[in-house]
């Protein structure tokens, strides 16, 4: 994924980047990348025209018809050099920005036609309003996915178009805006490698992690492509001291197991009992979950939001299947962090309580927990 710049820069620059990158040779920039010591091209395809262009943050950010005039006219020019490109156009920098919806409406209008997604972005921290609710973050990246996707779709309506745009949820994360910010370098101060946003991070932020990414896999059908933001040291999982070790977050292990096991189609599962009674959402499951199967192997991924009890689940699967791994992540401290010297104790162990008895598949869930089960089947 690459992002070209229509802040500061525009159209021709966003063609540049494109040709020094994707060009095989024989123009400008194709032969400058060739002498700077890369013959053949990267051949990129997935591109996002600008990057949070809503926000006033942003240098060079602009109301929603004038990007969506530049970024339906950047998209075009692409097109013409690669048409198999990907495109993703900016949508809101957050659900909570004031323009959220109008926005994504009124970029889609220009520039419908010329691209295939819209981005999303969401960042969750633990805020006043306390744990418990920071747990059922994922109710809010589930609005979201849904209010835009509806919106893309009022847009196609309007147009009487059948094509149908996904989301880019190419920024989400756990991150705590409300800490003191980092120092970024100025005037004649430029460390190298400099300490930004170097978040450490709990067991209950690496539940709602967990929890993020069942969401985003229940929305496969409109969520095309995630990126977590960011994944060394900036508010990442993975963390590097200078001249020293390196070493896992307690977020590391829902992204790394997830990614490394879900596979094939993405299950819907339909779940009923224990309920939470939030604040901003009302009435939630204190269990979420999602199952993916891929031929003869899947996957169950739960988490238990309640903050204090345990639950006892049993699902109901086909017969034949067998469990071949189950894990948990919880701590008795959810506030527990890891760090250089003990990235281990907060890691996922078997959860000896998963077993099957003919179609009916049993397992406890610890409060704050994230777990895994995995499946095959003859």
């Amino acid at each position: 994924m690459m992002a070209v710049n229509l802040g500061t820069r525009g159209l021709q620059e966003a063609l540049d980047l494109l040709e020094y990158c994707n060009v095989a040779a024989g123009s400008h920039w194709a032969e400058q990348r060739r002498r700077n010591g890369t013959d053949e091209p990267y051949r990129v395809k997935l591109w996002c025209l600008g990057n949070e262009m809503d926000g006033p943050w942003q240098i060079g950010h602009k109301p929603p018809q004038e990007y969506g005039r530049i970024a339906n006219a950047t998209a075009q020019a692409m097109r013409m050099i690669d048409p198999s490109l990907e495109l993703v156009i900016c949508g809101s920098s957050s659900r909570g920005m004031p323009s959220f919806g109008d926005w994504e409406r009124l970029v889609l209008t220009e520039a419908y036609d010329a691209v295939d997604m819209i981005s999303a972005h969401a960042y969750y921290w633990e805020k006043e309003a306390g744990l418990q609710e920071f747990l059922i973050s994922a109710e809010d990246m589930d609005r979201y996915i849904h209010q835009v996707s509806a919106t893309a779709d009022g847009v196609a309506a309007a147009r009487k178009s059948d094509k149908v745009i996904g989301i880019s949820f190419d920024e989400w994360n756990v991150w705590y805006l409300d800490r003191a910010p980092s120092n970024p370098p100025t005037g004649d101060d430029w460390p190298v490698g400099p300490r930004l946003l170097e978040d450490n991070y709990s067991i209950a932020d690496a539940v709602v992690v967990g929890n993020l990414l069942i969401s985003l896999l229940r929305h496969t059908d409109r969520v095309w492509s995630a990126s977590q933001a960011q994944l060394v040291n900036v508010i990442a999982p993975i963390m590097a001291e200078p001249g020293g070790p390196t070493w896992k977050q307690t977020i590391f292990h829902p992204f790394a197991l997830t990614s490394a096991h879900a596979k094939g189609n993405v299950l819907q599962v339909v779940i009923d009992g224990p309920t939470i009674e939030s604040k901003e959402f009302g009435t939630v499951q204190a269990v979420d979950a999602v199952a993916t199967w891929d031929t003869t192997e899947g996957a169950l991924f739960l988490v238990n939001r309640h903050e204090s009890d345990a639950i006892a689940l049993e699902i109901g699967l086909p017969g034949g299947c067998r469990i071949t791994d189950a894990v948990t992540l919880n701590h008795d401290d959810p506030q527990w962090k890891a760090g250089p010297e003990d990235d281990t104790t907060g890691a996922p162990q078997p959860n000896t309580t998963a077993t099957l008895s003919g179609p009916t598949l049993t397992v406890e869930l610890p409060p704050i927990s994230w777990t895994m089960i995995k499946l095959s089947h003859d």
